[in-house]
């Protein structure tokens, strides 16, 4: 279960360093691989190699004559790349799904339960300032959240 935020840099080849409390949950028979593909909110998402291939078969078996459905498949398929964990903890993004979540230089790495949510730095600060801002001013009672006790 990943969870957790963590404020990452890459380094000029694009990599990262998978923070250390994590790294064993992507290794599986002396490899440590991940998925990463790209998101409709315009930041990558991270996956175990088991957790994609659950991911990918739901995704393999959605209508394709739906519109919806093609497009999700074909951004969450389309580009999903593997990448190896090093010695080192580092893997690389690769620079399509940097351009694509506009990411440079600092990265956000926020656990969401069965995989993670990669940010470019500057998008997940302004993202997250006007996420606070909606939900302080809203007044909605959605019903699946009024049913949450924490």
């Amino acid at each position: 279960m990943f969870k957790g935020i963590s404020n990452l840099n890459i380094d000029a080849k694009g990599r990262a360093s998978m923070p250390n409390r994590y790294r064993k949950q992507f290794c599986s028979k002396n490899k440590c691989n991940l998925v990463i593909t790209a998101d409709k909110d315009k930041c990558l998402l991270v996956y175990t190699l088991a957790a994609w291939k659950i991911i990918e078969k739901k995704l393999s078996n959605l209508p394709s004559y739906n519109k919806e459905a093609r497009f999700i498949q074909r951004l969450l398929i389309g580009y999903a790349t593997e990448s190896e964990i090093d010695s080192q903890g580092r893997f690389l993004i690769p620079t399509p799904l940097r351009e694509y979540a506009s990411i440079e230089k600092k990265i956000v790495l926020l656990g969401q339960g069965s995989k993670f949510e990669l940010w470019s730095e500057s998008i997940w600060n302004k993202n997250i300032k006007n996420w606070l801002d909606v939900n302080k001013n809203s007044d909605s009672n959605n019903e699946a959240l009024s049913e949450l006790k924490l």
